[in-house]
């Protein structure tokens, strides 16, 4: 058989091996980061839902959802195990250096107020950019004062 035949075959069996390769390896962090948890630490599950882990079982977590409401989660089902630091910033908004500074309003009235120097009124026009209509010359104004357009006053 020809060995050029034969190469597509040996790129696709390669790159099957190195994509296995690497979902293995990822499969094996994960599993490592579920066994390492302890009670007391902050979870993010697959779902998104932030937890602290109160007791671990052979395939399960007790997980604490809120002061005095627990349920039972597979481990499979933790999506990572957050430090303090990170699960206090999310879930208790400890965190006073992520605002740099800035202030971040409660409510949008800010955003909304016209500054003291802007004309409010109504009376105020809007330039949209559109062409304003040519005055009529007096003789059109004196056809239309009359009743009559520029074809009925040629056709008589």
């Amino acid at each position: 058989m020809n060995p050029v035949t034969l190469l597509p075959f040996i790129v696709l069996i390669g790159a099957m091996f190195l994509m296995t390769r690497s979902a293995k390896k990822k499969q094996a962090a994960a599993a490592q980061m579920r066994n390492e948890m302890q009670p007391g630490t902050g979870i993010r599950t697959i779902g998104g839902m932030y937890a602290t882990v109160k007791e671990l079982h052979d395939d399960t977590v007790l997980l604490e959802i809120a002061p005095g409401v627990h349920a039972i989660y597979a481990k499979n089902a933790i999506g990572a195990v957050l430090d303090d630091a990170e699960y206090n910033r999310i879930v208790h908004g400890d965190d006073d250096d992520a605002l740099d500074g800035a202030v971040v309003p409660d409510d949008a009235s800010s955003l909304t107020e016209a500054d003291a120097d802007e004309d409010t009124s109504d009376d105020a026009k809007i330039d949209l950019g559109k062409k304003a209509e040519a005055e009529p010359t007096d003789a059109e104004s004196d056809k239309k004062s009359e009743g009559k357009t520029d074809g009925e006053a040629d056709a008589k």
